[in-house]
């Protein structure tokens, strides 16, 4: 662990911290919410242990409280963690080749540590990155989510708090610098497009796994700058 402490810049550090710190306000909204829409204390705790994905947890215990099944809250928030797939494709490579690595890696993968792995140049800033953050991020946010369980009888509206905005703009400000790359700001806007044109006809979760149709021409542009290099290393610039 003191490696990987090493390896990482402060910025870096100085980012994560922040995120956590959002984090850690939504952990303590979902909490307060789960227990002041009427279900125990335990299940938004035990949900983000075991589960630990933010978005696909509020799906679920949205549909719980609209008074839908176990079952229909299970699927919302399986089809909420399939955008997952390809992220651990993106970065297979600093979870290791070992099931013991695997295993926890794929448990603390979010759209923060991922972020925050991809933004790096090299493999080992890649995997400081994600398991420092993954951690980080676990941490704060269960501890956040007691907290807000704990004390979601009190806080009565939690949405007239705006908690919920903290979230997408932790988001934003990671993705951000990648809009500068003229290909990924096309992709992002057709991801988008697609995405708000299906969303009135499909149920939650599905015009989000469709928005990512919108990275195809980013891939295939990719895939050929690639093969160009490839072909003639002199091309490639860093």
């Amino acid at each position: 662990m003191r490696s990987l402490w090493r390896t990482i810049d402060r910025g870096t550090l100085r980012d994560i911290a922040l995120v956590c710190l959002a984090d850690a306000v939504v952990g303590a909204s979902f909490g307060a919410i789960t227990v002041s829409g009427g279900l125990d204390a335990s299940v938004p705790i035990v949900m983000s242990l075991l589960v630990f994905a933010g978005g696909a947890q509020f799906a679920a215990v949205g549909v719980l409280l609209a008074g839908g099944s176990v079952v229909a809250a299970v699927a919302a928030g399986l089809v909420l963690n399939a955008r997952l797939l390809p992220f651990g494709f993106a970065i297979a490579d600093v979870l290791g080749e070992r099931w013991w690595t695997r295993l926890p890696g794929a448990h603390l993968m979010t759209d923060e540590s991922v972020a925050f792995a991809l933004r790096q140049d090299d493999r080992p800033r890649r995997r400081a990155a994600f398991w420092i953050c993954g951690v980080a991020v676990f941490a704060s946010w269960n501890l956040a989510v007691v907290i807000g369980a704990l004390a979601g009888r009190a806080v009565g509206d939690t949405g007239a708090l705006g908690l919920d905005a903290a979230f997408p703009a932790v988001l934003l400000a990671l993705v951000l610098p990648s809009l500068a790359d003229r290909g990924t700001r096309r992709g992002a806007l057709l991801g988008a497009g697609i995405a708000a044109a299906t969303t009135p006809f499909l149920p939650a979760g599905l015009p989000v796994l469709l928005s990512l149709a919108g990275l195809l021409p980013v891939a295939r542009s990719v895939t050929s700058a690639a093969t160009a290099t490839q072909a003639d290393p002199a091309q490639e610039v860093r």
